[in-house]
């Protein structure tokens, strides 16, 4: 629901007990991102609920991850129910309207949306290595690869260029090495096996084309409001992993290729980053350096970034300072731990003289949040207790018949459902390699006419009548050269002593 270029979130809690004053959050400072935090149960994700109904509402289109399956129903209209009805009478919100959001279903895999894809170029070697868990030197390998790959114009597509690429340079290592550094077939093979893990897990149906066009989720419907991009992730949740790294190489391509915009009225884009500590976990220190900058100046291109996550100390410090609008729901504080995420959460705010932030949080209750946006000149607002609205839309999932028929009425229906698979690295090594065995093979038949036609005769053995097979050549492994060395062993004692038994023989006559 907006309101006068507004984001209507609900109604701030007084003394008496009643909620009077409206909470909303400004269009105008709504690309200075976000946090939405709290404990399991408390609420969140109806807040993201509300926060994509208003944004979609006011023509701002939306990324979102769906990660437990119940975020789908915003693309239904909402039932009336009684604890529905009665938040929205405490709240004041008149008139109470049931509607749905233009959505479109996007899914990695392929089963509960459109298939989304990305070129392994795309990806890049800083994101790669990070999904799959490299080394230093590992990681230094892959660089070499991507190099390599434009040196040479190979396209890297699919897992199945890189392999072939990785396997070409394991073959290449003298060479590779006295031009772009060192390159052991140890780490190629440890690259190999990691991309096999990641391939197992279904990331080969991620990588490839037709890859996702920007323009896709940037959307709006004929009626102005913008499309509401729902990710399925709730089977992608088994690999967090990649999931992260998704969401992170979608903001960095949104950062790489819109233009700048300043500050606009509404932002051109709004990406909620659910289950944020993901993408923090474990995170080495370029790719944090890396994150930090494109939510600093992603904003400049007209895109608020919302993180969602249950403790604020998920979340870095350089990254918290830049999320100006802020979501607190109730958090526990029986740990040590939970207490300083508390006095942290508490901390972030600007102090209300009317209560103690810090246990108001510990006693919130379900749908209640501490909410403090960005006013005029960019100023946080006073925190204030905050009973959020009820959605509009369907609060929990849809059925499949129902996702089904969004997905065929779908403005992307058809265009991403069919992979693409043109000639690329894995072809083009190919063709090298036939190539080479064929000039090979070609030089092999003219040594062996010239052997012909030097003078000299072959001794011939018989069976000059057939037709010689082809005799094929090829290295004898470790065990078939002891066998046979075994069996030539045996054969010459064999052979002596017959001889012996024979001469022995004679001289006794």
């Amino acid at each position: 629901m907006t309101i006068n270029n507004s984001i209507f979130l609900g109604a701030s809690r007084h003394n008496d007990d009643s909620y009077q004053q409206a909470e909303a959050l400004l269009l105008g400072f709504a690309n200075r991102h976000g946090l939405i935090t709290g404990a399991t149960g408390t609420g969140k994700t109806v807040t993201l609920q509300i926060l994509a109904e208003g944004f979609s509402q006011a023509g701002v289109p939306v990324f979102c991850a769906d990660v437990k399956g119940d975020l789908a129903g915003i693309a239904m209209p909402g039932e009336e129910q009684d604890f529905l009805s009665k938040r929205a009478a405490a709240i004041r919100l008149e008139p109470y309207e049931f509607k749905n959001c233009p959505v479109i279903f996007w899914d990695l895999f392929g089963q509960s949306g459109h298939p989304i894809r990305a070129t392994v170029s795309e990806m890049g070697p800083l994101l790669l290595s990070r999904l799959l868990r490299l080394s230093e030197a590992q990681e230094g390998v892959i660089n070499i690869a991507f190099r390599i790959a434009d040196d040479e114009g190979l396209l890297l597509l699919d897992l199945k260029d890189l392999q072939a690429l990785l396997a070409n340079i394991a073959e290449r290592t003298d060479e590779i090495g006295a031009r772009y550094g060192n390159v052991s077939k140890q780490s190629v093979g440890a690259i190999q096996r990691a991309l096999l893990v990641l391939e197992q897990q279904g990331a080969e149906n991620f990588f490839g084309e037709p890859a996702l066009r920007i323009s896709d989720i940037m959307r709006t419907a004929p009626d102005g409001r913008g499309i509401v991009n729902v990710l399925a992730a709730d089977k992608l949740m088994m690999n967090p992993r990649l999931y992260a790294t998704f969401l992170l190489w979608l903001l960095s391509e949104l950062f790489e290729e819109l233009p700048e915009v300043g500050d606009p009225e509404k932002p051109r884009l709004v990406f909620f980053f659910d289950e944020a500590h993901l993408l923090f976990d474990e995170a080495p220190g370029i790719l944090l350096e890396r994150i930090e900058q494109v939510v600093r100046l992603i904003r400049s291109k007209g895109v608020g970034v919302y993180f969602v996550t249950q403790n604020p100390l998920d979340v870095p410090d350089s990254v918290l300072a830049q999320l100006g609008n802020r979501v607190q729901h109730a958090l526990r504080a029986y740990t040590p731990r939970e207490q300083k995420a508390v006095k942290a959460a508490a901390e972030t705010f600007r102090p209300n003289p009317d209560f103690d932030s810090f246990e108001v949080i510990t006693r919130l209750g379900v749908g209640e949040a501490l909410v403090s946006t960005l006013e005029d000149k960019g100023i946080p607002s006073v925190v204030q207790r905050t009973l959020i609205r009820p959605p509009s839309s369907r609060l929990g999932v849809i059925t499949q018949a129902e996702r089904r028929t969004i997905m065929q009425a779908s403005p992307v229906a058809g265009q991403y459902d069919q992979p693409l698979d043109r000639e690329s690295a894995f072809e083009l090594l190919q063709k090298r390699a036939d190539n080479a065995a064929a000039a090979a093979e070609s030089a092999s038949g003219e040594e062996a006419d010239e052997q012909g036609r030097s003078g000299w005769t072959l001794p011939d053995f018989g069976g000059s009548s057939r037709p010689r097979a082809s005799r094929s050549y090829k290295r004898q492994s470790v065990t078939e050269a002891a066998v046979k060395s075994v069996v030539r062993s045996i054969g010459t004692t064999l052979g002596r002593e017959l001889i012996r038994g024979v001469l022995g023989s004679l001289r006794r006559r």
